[in-house]
């Protein structure tokens, strides 16, 4: 199982392993700037003994809380020497990989040790929950989603904890996975804890039964878990809930980032069905193809479950009708609040309607509840392999379950050339024009669709000393007015004005002194005395395009630059 994983890994990201340094994701640059920034200052966190969960070198002059963002900050500890000596890209592509690979072998472990008895079968049960469409797409930059591998064994320990005799020794170690988990991804980690929940429930409305001691076990072993995960997380989840910057709800449609009901039998873009034509465009982007199992595995999925509850044992029978009802329950809840039928919207209210203005479900993404459908899928795939050798006609079967899987097998993420961060960063010569903490403003200012300033920052943070500059707005989430999640700050003129010349090619027709007096006052805000440009539009950018139109701009603000490396700098102070 090891060697597949990685090797099913490896050909996932081998464009980004091409050249690290100078390649990024075609689908999402954008996501894979954040991590290689987050993993910088992790790693300057970690050596200098910064905040982990506030920084104030983002967002001048608020500052941006971490903890209601991705930080992966355990992460970033542990590739601190690896961010350090070789940089964020290598970090990134590193974790990625590394999270692609080790998620269905946890999957494994999870399967072989206490679900099936056929190695085969938990070998394909973890395949398709590490290598599921919706995992596969998200492996598009995002780091957390694509980093599976807690989710088993947090699994694995609540199983454990009914086992009388370790209750402190079981739940001081799920306590410890939780922490860890949250740091890794807060939403992977309420999905997951709803999904136990949820899944316990039903196998206990199946006739699963427990001997009382077990119970009492397993109730002392969460109190244990709870107190230790508890002790853990204080700090972040004060931040996260009260903290300077934090918001509420999310600041996406729960409707638009719903499951199309068609897309559970739709073909993800990065399979072999995919690259064939037979995709289509469901999901509200390329990374949240949540579902997308297709057609002939849809089926084989559904006939795996009809087939599963039937034969066997009792106890796994019990086990089996638990599993299909749990995958039905979140598949149903992935549709959202309001049923999406061929890319478009109905007026057909569905359950999550009830739940969308709940604690943590008005902060999550409803489609994204097809990622538990999909690895309860794989659980059920293995179930449904592990009785094969009591079926009919074993080899027919096996050969059907090899066609319907085959349409998904994936396909290596898109990569493209991305020009190196500038050599004014990279070797620290920004030092002689801004000391470390002062402001630097990079031109365009950073955001989701312009993230080459943070990149910029995170050069600075995993180089030399690690003292950085720090840099307004940015890629990250925070509140807007009403104190709802949104991504970036709200902007001001400034930002906008650049935005728009930068991805669109728009401008004013004539800048006037209200502008430049506008444009100051932005300066006065962030603080800031020096604005940076590189001097050519580069590759992997959505403006290389506008280049010329964003320094034509930049100019009539702020008068001529000076040429310094390979930037054009800006002394406004």
């Amino acid at each position: 199982m090891v060697v597949l994983a990685v090797v099913g890994a490896g050909w996932l990201t081998s464009g980004l392993w091409v050249g690290p340094h100078h390649r990024a994701l075609v689908v999402n640059a954008s996501d894979q700037a954040l991590f290689e920034w987050m993993l910088s200052y992790a790693a300057n966190a970690l050596r200098h003994g910064h905040n982990p969960f506030f920084t104030p070198v983002l967002n001048a002059p608020l500052g941006a809380n971490l903890a209601v963002n991705t930080a992966v900050s355990v992460v970033g500890w542990v590739l601190a020497p690896v961010t350090l000596l070789l940089g964020p890209s290598v970090s990134v592509t590193l974790a990625l990989t590394f999270g692609i690979a080790a998620t269905p072998v946890a999957w494994y472990l999870l399967l072989s040790r206490h679900v099936v008895h056929s190695r085969a079968a938990a070998i394909v049960g973890a395949a398709f929950c590490g290598f599921a469409p919706g995992l596969v797409s998200h492996a598009n930059g995002h780091v957390n989603f694509a980093s599976g591998y807690l989710v088993p064994l947090i699994v694995w320990r609540v199983l454990q904890l009914r086992h009388p005799g370790r209750s402190l020794r079981n739940g001081l170690i799920l306590g410890v996975l939780v922490a860890v988990q949250y740091s890794l991804g807060g939403e992977t980690l309420f999905f997951t804890a709803l999904a136990t929940g949820v899944l316990l429930g039903c196998w206990v409305l199946a006739g699963h039964r427990e001997p009382r001691a077990n119970l009492v076990a397993f109730a002392k072993g969460l109190g244990a878990t709870a107190v230790t995960a508890g002790a853990l997380l204080a700090y972040p989840l004060w931040m996260m809930f009260l903290g300077p910057q934090s918001y509420h709800g999310t600041g996406f449609d729960q409707v638009q980032h719903s499951e199309d009901l068609l897309a559970y039998g739709a073909f993800p873009r990065r399979s072999l069905a995919g690259v064939v034509g037979l995709d289509n465009r469901l999901a509200p982007n390329s990374t949240e193809e949540n579902s997308f199992f297709g057609l002939p595995a849809l089926l084989l999925l559904i006939a795996a479950g009809a087939l599963t509850v039937r034969v066997g044992d009792l106890a796994r029978r019990r086990l089996a009708r638990a599993v299909v009802a749990s995958t039905l329950v979140f598949a149903l809840l992935s549709l959202g609040p309001r049923l999406r039928f061929d890319g478009q919207r109905t007026d057909y209210l569905l359950p999550y309607a009830l739940l969308r203005h709940a604690p943590l479900f008005d902060s999550a993404l409803p489609g994204r509840l097809a990622l538990i459908v999909a690895a309860l899928a794989g659980v059920l795939l293995a179930l449904f392999l592990d009785e094969l050798p009591r079926l009919r006609y074993p080899r027919l079967v096996a050969a059907g379950v090899a066609v319907g899987l085959l349409p998904i097998v994936p396909v290596p993420l898109l990569t493209m050339e991305r020009t190196p961060v500038p050599h004014f960063f990279s070797s620290g010569a920004w030092r002689g024009y801004v000391k470390p903490g002062e402001t630097l403003i990079p031109v365009p200012l950073p955001s989701d669709w312009l993230p080459d300033g943070q990149r910029w920052q995170a050069a600075a943070l995993s180089s030399g000393d690690g003292a950085t500059f720090r840099i307004p707005a940015g890629f990250f989430l925070g509140p807007d007015v009403t104190g709802r999640g949104r991504i970036g700050p709200v902007p001001r003129w400034t930002q906008t004005t650049f935005s728009r010349a930068a991805l669109a090619g728009e401008r004013p027709l004539a800048v006037t002194p209200v502008m430049q007096e506008e444009a100051r006052k932005d300066l006065r805000y962030w603080g800031g005395s020096v604005l940076v440009m590189p001097d050519h539009g580069g590759r992997g950018n959505r403006w290389w395009r506008n280049h010329g139109l964003v320094l034509k701009l930049a100019t009539e603000l702020y008068g001529q630059p000076t040429h310094v490396d390979d930037v054009y700098l800006w002394r406004v102070g």
